[in-house]
């Protein structure tokens, strides 16, 4: 409860206060650690395409396939993490991505990189909507908007720290007779398979297990967490029935424009600054500057939608503000101009996460919410991810342009944003019910 000011209770204050703190920072620095491994593909690429003779439009390819395998595991794997628990789930993915992360350096030709890339994808898979699920346990309905927003930031920052570490190991190239690209991988995929037995330790799968919780703080949570019938829409019936709901589809349509835009920026954001005449040194710390201002802008954004409680313009405006980036880029030429269109593009796509998935897991019943969340991630994945970092390669090699294959971008992300406003409008009205 709050009080009549509108500032929370001792009770409420207290246990916000030990969940945040004992939960939060870890799944940052998971989640941290899953988009370097993630993401480091980009870095790696400046010295790996021409090691392994590695097209634009192969790598393309190579990269999108995380995409695949992760659109083919992730509901498996959230409803597994329903089942067993997050505790053990968690650290099973981490320890299996890290693993397949560190093997990357051993890859040889194409054939090996589309393998490793598919596992990756199949080993992660879970993890962003398992912790999304996760939260919604731990998380009352009011503090979603900025948690979320905190624990999204991870992906920002994660290029922000792995671009110029990417960069510096690269520079190792011949040490121990392995290229640069070789130490990269496996100076970034160890420490996760570490810290995902931490997981066994640090975590706990539901409030009423928590020992460092007393039982009063255990009772509030408990009831704080359900969601209230207020008369907000909700999707529930058969987790199976989403695909049947136009509902669903808009969800995915809205994920889909930032999720081209983070992991297309995130693929192939290093080979287009460095085509400005960059050293690899200078490239990672060069791609850092755009990822550390979306890092802030999202916490303060997803503050801003908490507070206003407004949650369908904090989602569009961000996805057309990606537009606005990528148009910007076919008007204005040179480093610094570049740079600041790529942040432009970058801050909608991380300032979007917040307050849609706030908004879409209250959208969500009980019943739904495991499926339903990794449902809309993973398809939003494989459309807005695997497709797109595709068409960038391939429009890449035929025209030269990093220009021309970022405009796809922008038409995705305005269909994203008109998706947003029309199924938040349409929810407001009635339930969405699913057979």
């Amino acid at each position: 409860m709050t009080s009549p000011d509108g500032t929370p209770d001792a009770l409420e204050a207290r246990v916000m206060r030990k969940v945040t703190w004992r939960l939060l920072p870890f799944l940052m620095l998971c989640y941290l650690l899953a988009f370097i491994d993630r993401a480091n593909i980009g870095m790696a690429s400046l010295q790996m395409n021409a090691d392994l003779g590695l097209s634009s439009t192969v790598f393309g390819f190579g990269a999108s396939l995380f995409f695949v395998a992760y659109f083919l595991m992730e509901v498996p794997s959230n409803l597994m993490l329903q089942r067993v628990g997050a505790r053990r789930w968690i650290a099973r993915i981490m320890v299996s991505w890290g693993m397949v992360s560190a093997a990357m350096a051993f890859v040889w030709n194409v054939e090996s990189f589309y393998v490793m890339r598919f596992l990756l994808g199949a080993a992660e898979a879970g993890f962003f909507p398992g912790v999304i699920l996760y939260l919604t346990y731990w998380m009352p309905p009011l503090y979603r908007g900025r948690t979320l927003a905190l624990f999204a930031v991870a992906i920002p920052l994660s290029s922000f720290v792995g671009s110029p570490l990417g960069g510096v190991l690269l520079s190792l190239d011949g040490l121990g007779g392995l290229h640069g690209w070789q130490w990269l991988f496996l100076c970034e995929g160890v420490p996760t398979v570490l810290l995902g037995l931490a997981c066994l330790r640090v975590l706990t799968d539901r409030p009423a297990q928590a020992d460092w919780l007393d039982e009063d703080e255990k009772r509030w949570l408990a009831a704080a967490t359900v969601a209230p019938s207020d008369g907000r829409p909700m999707v529930h019936g058969s987790a199976w029935g989403l695909i049947r709901t136009p509902a669903f589809w808009a969800m995915v349509l809205a994920c889909c424009g930032a999720s081209a835009a983070g992991s297309v920026l995130g693929v192939w954001q290093p080979q287009l600054l460095k085509s400005y005449g960059l050293t690899n040194v200078q490239t990672g710390l060069v791609n850092s500057i755009p990822y550390g201002i979306a890092s802030i802008a999202m916490i303060v954004w997803g503050r801003h939608s908490d507070a206003t409680g407004e949650r369908r313009w904090h989602t569009a405006l961000p996805l057309l503000l990606i537009a606005v980036g990528v148009l910007g880029t076919f008007a204005l030429t040179g480093l610094a101009p570049t740079v600041l269109l790529l942040t432009f593009v970058l801050m909608g796509a991380y300032c979007f996460k917040g307050p849609f998935w706030s908004m879409a897991s209250s959208w969500l019943s009980a019943g739904t919410a495991a499926a339903g969340i990794a449902a809309i991630n993973a398809t939003s994945n494989l459309i807005g991810g695997g497709l797109m970092v595709n068409v960038y390669g391939l429009i890449h090699d035929r025209t030269g342009s990093h220009m021309l294959a970022l405009l796809p971008l922008a038409v995705l992300t305005v269909g994203s944003a008109v998706a947003v406003l029309i199924v938040g409008r349409q929810a407001r009205a009635h339930a969405v019910v699913v057979a």
